[in-house]
């Protein structure tokens, strides 16, 4: 996925000027006069020669292989006419101007094995690949959060920051959900505006394992993400199982205490649903990139009604040039 193409996933097609498929009629009165003559020509051969003899003076007779150049003749006509109809379709076309805060939460439960190596580890692998993969047009913001939030990266389109940034997380004590969304608010207001003074659309992505357990709660955060129109996009990444290996320095006689931190899922799927963003879970670093491939197609591309006649022309001319490169080569002559 790339910003510098546009991608290759299209919807229903459409004709512009629907009237000029009926020369595809005329098409159809062109095929039922080549069967016509086909099946004639086919009577007439037997009537005037035996099939001993036909056989023997033309033993490789082309059978079904004589009807190939015409039926691909006939194709590339109706594709073409198809092209002369102006057809459309919804393409998938990289947005030229938008915001994503990419928020990932670095408390301690993060540390959970659960996810190999760890759940920190693994998400900033598939954060990082998420952010290389937006297109370049798109502004990206960083945040981590943990007891508190905190703007890495302002929006900006400088990847390098962006991924340099997600690398060099770390953990810490607590979980700060709603203020993550806050700080996250706020750093939307300093990307780039466009040239009548505004800001682009926007959106955030947060990725988390628990619940909020200090700041702000998650209730005032998602209200004043919808009075400022900006969905949230939560990921529940970790699984019910995960546990977290605790060394209490004090007390080094004592065996090392396992902490059981499964994963939260319903206070993110509540910040979803009421902002207007999308809910998801994921328990591995590949379901987690998968994830992250589809926010990206969702958030990084846009569907716009395109013309499409430049691709039916192609296919059109490239049936009509191997009809005739095998009615040369089986029969030396254009069909």
């Amino acid at each position: 996925m790339t910003g510098s193409m546009i991608a290759l996933d299209v919807g229903p097609v459409s004709f512009l000027v629907p009237w000029r498929l009926w020369f595809g009629l005329g098409l159809a009165v062109l095929a039922v006069v080549y069967v016509f003559l086909a099946r004639r020509r086919g009577r007439y051969a037997l009537r005037f020669s035996s099939a001993e003899l036909l056989g023997s003076i033309a033993p490789n007779r082309p059978g079904v292989r004589r009807h190939i150049p015409a039926i691909g003749f006939l194709l590339a006509l109706a594709v073409l006419i198809a092209g002369f109809a102006r057809p459309a379709a919804e393409v998938l076309v990289p947005r030229e101007r938008a915001t994503v805060i990419v928020a990932i939460d670095v408390s301690l439960s993060m540390e959970a094995g659960d996810v190999e190596p760890n759940r920190l580890v693994a998400a900033k692998e598939a954060a990082t690949r998420f952010v290389g993969e937006l297109p370049p047009t798109l502004n990206v913001g960083i945040v981590s959060f943990a007891g508190t939030a905190s703007v890495l990266v302002t929006p900006t389109q400088d990847r390098l920051a962006a991924e340099s940034a997600i690398q060099n997380l770390e953990l810490a004590e607590s979980t700060a959900i709603g203020e993550a969304i806050f700080t996250s608010l706020d750093a939307m207001k300093n990307a780039p505006k466009d040239e009548n003074g505004e800001l682009p659309p926007a959106r955030i992505v947060l990725l988390s394992d628990g619940t909020t357990t200090v700041g702000r709660p998650d209730s005032m955060a998602t209200a004043a993400a919808l009075r400022a129109d900006i969905p949230v996009s939560t990921i529940a990444f970790g699984t019910p199982g995960g546990f977290i290996l605790y060394d209490n320095p004090e007390t080094p006689l004592v065996d090392d205490e396992y902490i059981p931190v499964p994963v939260g899922d319903e206070n993110l799927r509540a910040i979803a649903e009421v902002t207007g963003g999308t809910f998801f879970t994921a328990s591995t670093i590949e379901e987690l990139d998968e994830v992250y491939t589809d926010i990206g197609s969702a958030i990084g591309f846009q569907t716009e009604d395109r013309e499409i006649t430049d691709i039916f022309t192609g296919i059109g001319l490239a049936l009509l040039a191997i009809t005739g490169v095998l009615s040369l080569a089986w029969f030396q002559r254009l069909p």
